[in-house]
């Protein structure tokens, strides 16, 4: 098992290669723009010993039987999975926002595990062989893996074959006998800050025409030839203060430029088999939908507990917000409960992995998109005006030796609260609701439009129209009728 402080010293030793507003960050660990989320993914080796978190974030090793951190596990069974959601919970209660590092690439780990299976079966492929011996040694070295999917896409109406640039998704540009070569982009990936190797996966499904661009890795984050440029976030203005005004943790999302980075034959996945692109996304969204309920309900847990105190502060009883708190933990537990629905609608893949349930994950899905606004908005009702504005002074301001005693005073309200402690629930209000802490909701994880696409594209009407067909007795054909030109 691994520490806090051996996690640490891996990050120091990586070769800089992350940007921050043209800046060259030459450690993670302690650049205000990249620590609290090395912080935020630090605190599952902190806890991984202790009575509370030892059973969540470790498990026994299904290739070794060894104890080995979660993040690193096949999830084989339906317990496994529904860890899972658990782990993303938990990390949100203790850190308000994405630890990416321990959940994207966990998930990328077990997709290509089924579709690598599946390539070996039909093709004689020995990419399985190969994940397996890789997996074996990040088990072994409890890595943080990053995933990354997103590319840059270019002209949504346009092949990525047919863009005006053929690296605004990343490709293969070269191959040989030792490896392959890429180039290209993936954009607003999470926790690559935090992450020792990042697990690449193709971002769609291709066909022919663009069999470049199927491909998967796993590549260590400091690679050569890959440069890495960390995106703004809403409390860039907060980052490099101290105090209250900002938490320890928070989140980091990168643009990853790969400029022909060298990949070793023994760590891809997928060179070119176009085939296999749509098992991928299928595999890796039914089970990314399914637990990022999870993810909105831990942070809304804490936005719950937020709206709690802030009422206290400001000399209320927050029974008074009974049914708007009331709400918030209904849509907490709507889609962690549907997320864990999708896991047990779900099956046992012929590679032992464990698949959720496709309709049920992708309408979580859209309701990841939707209720967790809701719950944002209800808690800056609750707190007021001093968390949903923005109108608070600066901690170094609230702290200042000349003037910060009359505002301290005067942002008392309740007279056993002192104002530091009402400015600081305030700051992590709008912090958990308009700023840096807020999870991707709308788009993490893909968009609602194509989760509803999905969840159409695989209810079958006709199926349901028989249905009703028998029990209202009705015996002739009803088509649909032919579209008018």
């Amino acid at each position: 098992m691994r520490s806090k402080v051996d996690y640490l010293e891996s990050l120091k030793k990586m070769r800089p290669n992350i940007y921050k507003f043209g800046e060259l960050i030459h450690d993670v660990t302690t650049h205000p723009a990249t620590r609290r989320t090395v912080t935020s993914h630090s605190r599952v080796f902190e806890l991984a010993d202790s009575e509370e978190y030892k059973d969540l974030f470790t498990t026994t090793s299904f290739l070794t039987n060894k104890r080995i951190m979660r993040f690193n596990s096949l999830m084989t069974t339906l317990h496994d999975i529904m860890a899972n959601a658990e782990f993303k919970r938990t990390m949100y209660r203790l850190t308000g926002t994405c630890t990416g590092g321990l959940c994207v690439g966990w998930n990328c780990i077990n997709t290509m595990w089924a579709v690598t299976y599946e390539m070996d079966a039909k093709l004689g492929t020995n990419y399985h062989e190969r994940l397996k011996n890789w997996l074996l040694d990040a088990e072994d070295k409890g890595l943080v893996v990053a995933g990354a999917l997103t590319d840059a896409k270019g002209n949504r109406a346009k092949k990525p074959c047919e863009q005006n640039n053929p690296d605004k998704n990343l490709r293969i540009v070269e191959e040989n006998e030792e490896g392959i070569v890429v180039s290209g982009c993936k954009a607003m990936i999470c926790g690559v800050a935090a992450s020792e190797e990042i697990f690449v996966l193709p971002g769609a499904v291709y066909k022919a025409d663009n069999r470049n661009y199927a491909v998967a890795f796993v590549i260590p984050r400091d690679a050569d030839g890959l440069t890495i440029i960390e995106a703004r976030r809403p409390s860039d203005s907060r980052e490099y203060e101290e105090g209250f005004d900002i938490p320890e943790t928070g989140i980091t999302q990168s643009y990853l430029l790969f400029d022909k980075v060298f990949i070793p034959r023994e760590r891809v996945f997928m060179a070119g088999e176009f085939e296999f692109t749509s098992r991928i996304i299928e595999y890796f969204t039914a089970n990314y939908r399914a637990c990022i309920g999870a993810c909105v309900a831990g942070q809304g847990d804490v936005m719950v507990g937020a709206a709690v105190l802030m009422a206290r502060a400001n000399g209320l009883s927050s029974k008074i917000f009974k049914d708007k708190i009331l709400q918030m933990i209904l849509n907490n537990e709507t889609t962690y409960g549907l997320g864990i629905g999708a896991m047990a609608l779900g099956k046992r893949h012929p590679s032992s992995v464990w698949i959720a349930d496709s309709i049920s994950a992708h309408t979580n899905k859209v309701l990841v998109a939707t209720l967790p606004y809701e719950t944002k908005r209800l808690c800056q009702e609750i707190g007021g005006g001093v968390v949903e504005t923005g109108c608070l002074p600066s901690y170094m301001d609230i702290m200042d030796p000349l003037y910060g005693g009359k505002l301290r005073e005067y942002l008392t309200a309740n007279e056993e609260v002192s104002g530091v402690s009402r400015a600081k629930i305030a700051r992590l209000v709008e912090w958990l609701t308009i700023g840096a802490g807020v999870p991707g909701c709308m788009h993490g994880g893909g968009s609602p439009d194509g989760a509803r696409l999905v969840v159409y594209g695989k209810t079958p009407l006709e199926k349901y129209a028989a249905y009703a067909k028998n029990i209202a007795g009705i015996k002739e054909d009803i088509r649909e009728p032919e579209n008018k030109k």
